[in-house]
């Protein structure tokens, strides 16, 4: 027992320990003192109080909406937080806080930013050769000021058709360096011997189990023949956080060992790459000029050409009837095309694009396809800061606000083809209220003067990306 009636007791009835106690309770109490201790400081912090967000008010613009053919009348726009929450026709109250934004237009035009629906941000500012042999340490740094120009552009969202731009998008949105949304496609899919493929001919074959290349490990590309590596490949663009899939379904222009009208992959590995996106929900997006590749791309269920400018018009109504995005570029034989050597083989390939372009943009109205614009610069430091007089181009087909509703709401409706993959929910590329808050005042009416895009650092006054205002010409 260890309890027992103690003799030296008044009571008959008290119990007493055979040993004390005191030790034994004075160690239970700063053990449930450190227990107490630990737990308060696993607890999770009480949460601090939220600053109210941030107000912009736009007096006094008149609107491009993104989809209208003309601008609206004088009105006033109400941003809080990084969304438009009242557009009206009278003046818009305000609680006037000390840190309130209250910027008067004068009646210029307030838009939405722009998008560039193929850019490629680790590779537009540095030769092929820089790309191919410099540390992707280096190239992101690059990058990194690359993506600053394009938002100061005027581009505040852009997606991304192939390369290692990851964590160049990390970097943007928890605010360590400026840039626009990125939408990532991540490494380009590409066969041996296809568009993705810039390997020296003494690396080739591949021995298995070789290790892989310098472009290869740095996320630029990937090299995947057959099913498996196909579906390898996607998956891992998936796991990184790739929006869209990039496959090179075709020849290229850049590239050194693909004819233009080759065909690349087979139906059964593009499929591999198609239902490795659908299982993820979003989509691929092939890289391809001719009926052939375009026709096999989407029998596979690809949902967006690039390029094409080698098309037939049996081939553009086939992308109009299964309701295919078509992402054009104006490619031209002028000033602003690359320069290969003349009669090289990448020169030849250069101009049997540049005559298909007028034919493609015709077919692609024709048939009232869905046609995006994009840049897909490379290679070209000197040719990135026209990525606004690329867009000008278009002139040469559409009206202006045709253009200016390409660029902005009908990108914004592609990249919304990513589903529960976008990073970026919400309306873009539109100014309507509950929209995100990428907008633009321009110096005058772009409807009239669509130039005026060309020169961005002149008449671009205001850029604001996600409520954040990036550029304010008109600050005092």
């Amino acid at each position: 027992m260890w309890l027992r009636p103690d003799a030296q007791s008044n009571s008959p009835n008290r119990m007493k320990l055979p040993f004390s106690m005191a030790p034994f309770i004075r160690h239970i109490s700063r053990l449930s003192l450190l227990m107490a201790i630990s737990a308060a400081a696993q607890a999770p912090p009480s949460p601090p109080a939220q600053a109210p967000a941030s107000v912009t008010l736009f007096s006094n613009v008149r609107i491009f909406d993104g989809k209208s053919g003309e601008l609206s009348a004088p009105s006033h726009v109400l941003v809080r937080g990084n969304k438009i929450e009242k557009i009206s026709a009278s003046p818009i109250p305000t609680d006037r806080r000390g840190d309130t934004v209250l910027i008067d237009g004068g009646g210029r035009t307030l838009m939405p930013g722009l998008i560039d629906a193929h850019v490629h941000l680790m590779l537009e500012s540095v030769p092929l050769q820089v790309a191919l042999m410099s540390e992707i340490n280096y190239l992101s740094l690059v990058a990194g000021k690359a993506a600053e120009k394009q938002l100061l552009r005027g581009f505040t969202t852009v997606r991304d058709m192939g390369g290692a731009s990851f964590a160049l998008k990390r970097a943007i949105d928890e605010g360590v360096i400026p840039g626009p949304r990125i939408y990532p496609s991540g490494a380009t899919i590409s066969q041996t011997s296809g568009h993705g493929d810039f390997r020296l001919p003494p690396l080739v074959p591949r021995e298995r189990g070789a290790p892989l290349t310098y472009p290869e490990s740095t996320g630029m590309t990937a090299i995947a023949d057959g099913v498996d590596e196909v579906l390898l490949r996607t998956r891992e663009n998936l796991m990184r956080g790739a929006t869209q899939i990039k496959v090179m379904a075709g020849g290229g222009v850049s590239s050194n060992y693909d004819p233009l009208d080759v065909t690349q992959y087979t139906l059964e590995e593009m499929q591999a790459a198609v239902r490795a996106a659908e299982n993820w929900g979003t989509y691929v997006s092939v890289h391809a000029y001719t009926p052939h590749a375009i026709q096999l791309a989407i029998q596979a269920g690809v949902k967006c050409i690039e390029h094409g400018q080698l098309v037939d018009e049996e081939t553009a109504k086939l992308m109009a009837a299964k309701g295919i995005w078509w992402s054009l570029q104006p490619f031209l034989d002028d000033p602003d095309a690359t320069r290969f050597k003349e009669g090289s083989p990448n020169h030849l390939k250069q101009l049997m694009v540049t005559r298909g372009t007028d034919r493609a943009y015709e077919l692609a109205k024709k048939h009232k396809i869905q046609t995006a614009f994009g840049t897909d610069t490379l290679f070209d430091a000197k040719l990135a800061p026209r990525q606004g007089a690329q867009l000008t181009k278009l002139t040469r087909w559409y009206q202006p606000a045709e253009i200016l509703k390409m660029a902005t709401s009908d990108n914004a409706s592609l990249l919304a083809t990513c589903g529960l993959r976008n990073p970026y929910p919400g309306k873009l590329g539109v100014v309507e209220e509950g929209a995100l808050a990428d907008l633009l005042l321009v110096d005058g009416d772009p409807i009239i003067d669509i130039k005026l895009v060309e020169d961005p650092e002149k008449n671009f006054l205001v850029i604001m990306k996600d409520g954040k205002v990036y550029k304010n010409a008109l600050r005092p």
